[in-house]
């Protein structure tokens, strides 16, 4: 009878812990969601108005940040590598095709991808450059706590490192 009741009571001192916690953080986004909310109308009443105003400008922005978002990321990645890179890296950022993840960082889990036109897996050709891109990128981007994930053409794991 004492270990069923034990398991009970762990039961329900977990339960009450879940919902300590799902209480907590419900607030935090039913608070965080109301903040949105009207930083989200003063946005759209305050962009009407400064579309009405400047619509040359309006036009040429968003059009040079439409295109560096694009390619923002693989390209602003390549770009500091070419800058400030070994050979070797230069080398090896010559195949990235696209970077995901560079720019949500929150420094509690930060992760990114690099995606590359390597073939093989973690057996092929293109597990070197993969340690060299994932240094590349720790020396891009700084984090607390970043995982940066390497992949070749078919989306296969080719090496991980922090960032």
């Amino acid at each position: 009878m004492g270990m069923k009741t034990k398991i009970a009571l762990g039961a329900v001192v977990g339960i009450v812990v879940i919902g300590a916690v799902s209480a907590n953080s419900g607030d935090s986004d039913g608070g965080s969601g109301d903040s949105g909310t009207s930083a989200s109308a003063e946005q759209q009443s305050g962009g009407t108005k400064a579309d009405a105003k400047s619509d040359t400008k309006s036009d040429a922005k968003p059009a040079e940040d439409k295109g560096t978002e694009k390619a923002s990321q693989a390209d602003r990645f390549k770009a500091f590598v070419q800058k400030n890179g070994t050979p070797q890296e230069k080398d090896a950022v010559a195949h990235v095709t696209k970077v995901q993840g560079a720019e949500e960082q929150n420094d509690i889990l930060d992760a990114a991808d690099i995606y590359t036109d390597f073939t093989g897996g973690i057996m092929g050709e293109g597990t070197g450059p993969a340690k060299l891109l994932a240094s590349a990128f720790a020396d891009w981007k700084q984090s607390d706590n970043g995982l940066v994930t390497v992949y070749d053409a078919d989306g296969e794991l080719l090496g991980t490192g922090n960032f």
